[in-house]
């Protein structure tokens, strides 16, 4: 009998790609009437690396390609970092599966053969997010953007470039390359963004996506839930610093969000506590609380 084909969307980055290998593994594993094949695609995010992106459009440039191939029906599925996808979920092309969560914390990455580091120099950052945390930890430090696929960055590290980098452990550790991280960062340092370490697998509405459930995870599902409708609430997105985590432990969800106020680049990180099954509205009120406390309409 014939297998059914199921081609998923990746993007073109060893990284992506190896993130998408997650699923065809699972799928040859789990779904022997079925082939998956990976369907490289190049966005928009990839190709301008020149600017940062809050000012080409923010993080929908990292998933617009995909979308309209999924919507065209030249993929079936699409594998991404849920970081890197908008807050506002498409109603045609749900969210169907969430990973196990990798690694959350951000890294301090030194060029290679160096290892101390005195916190003084250029850390190659283009994340607010990052940089106006990090900025507390090392205070004399000068942040520089820097743009690229993980293997790129590092290399201009290596030329010379930086003195450092801040990147994602989970990136790293899917690519092999744990051993270049010098330092992890606590989630009380740095707070991560909404959704970092996870792999979100989109679908389109209507369609039988029940063999995945093996793929899923339950746990990730409602961090991944919480964390989203935090920033969401906020109207956080690429160029906001808006960040969140959350860890579930006994039926009980912990959430701790990021707050950032513009207008005197106030910012504050504070935590609040509920049931899983409320995964959402524990995001919804910890943005209401913060708003209302520190002074800022939703």
């Amino acid at each position: 009998m014939d297998k059914k084909k199921v081609r998923i969307g990746s993007r073109r980055s060893r990284l992506a790609v190896i993130q998408t290998e997650e699923l065809v593994s699972y799928i040859r594993q789990w779904c022997p009437d079925m082939e998956p094949e990976i369907v490289k695609i190049e966005t928009t995010g990839d190709r301008r690396l020149d600017v940062t992106l809050d000012k080409i459009g923010g993080k929908g440039l990292f998933v617009k390609e995909i979308d309209r191939a999924l919507l065209a029906g030249g993929i079936e599925l699409a594998v991404h970092s849920l970081k890197d996808m908008p807050m506002e979920e498409s109603g045609e092309l749900p969210i169907v599966a969430f990973s196990q969560r990798e690694d959350a914390r951000d890294v301090l990455v030194l060029p290679e053969g160096v290892k101390v580091w005195r916190g003084r120099g250029v850390i190659g950052c283009s994340s607010f997010r990052r940089r106006i945390q990090a900025k507390r930890v090392f205070p004399q430090a000068e942040f520089k953007m820097i743009r690229g696929n993980v293997t790129t960055r590092l290399e201009k590290l290596d030329r010379g470039e930086y003195d450092a980098l801040i990147l994602a452990a989970a990136g790293l550790k899917r690519l092999g390359l744990e051993e270049r991280i010098s330092r992890y960062f606590s989630t009380e340092e740095i707070l991560p963004a909404a959704g970092q370490g996870i792999l979100a697998v989109q679908g389109r509405a209507g369609k039988d996506y029940r063999f995945l459930q093996g793929f899923g995870c339950p746990e990730t599902s409602v961090a991944a839930c919480t964390e989203r409708a935090f920033v969401r609430c906020l109207g956080g997105g690429c160029s906001s610093p808006v960040a969140a985590y959350a860890e579930a432990e006994d039926g009980v969800l912990h959430l701790r969000g990021l707050f950032y106020r513009e207008e005197d680049s106030f910012y504050t990180v504070e935590s609040m506590s509920g049931p899983v099954y409320e995964a959402e509205q524990l995001g919804i009120s910890l943005a209401r609380k913060l708003s209302e406390k520190y002074g800022r309409k939703i």
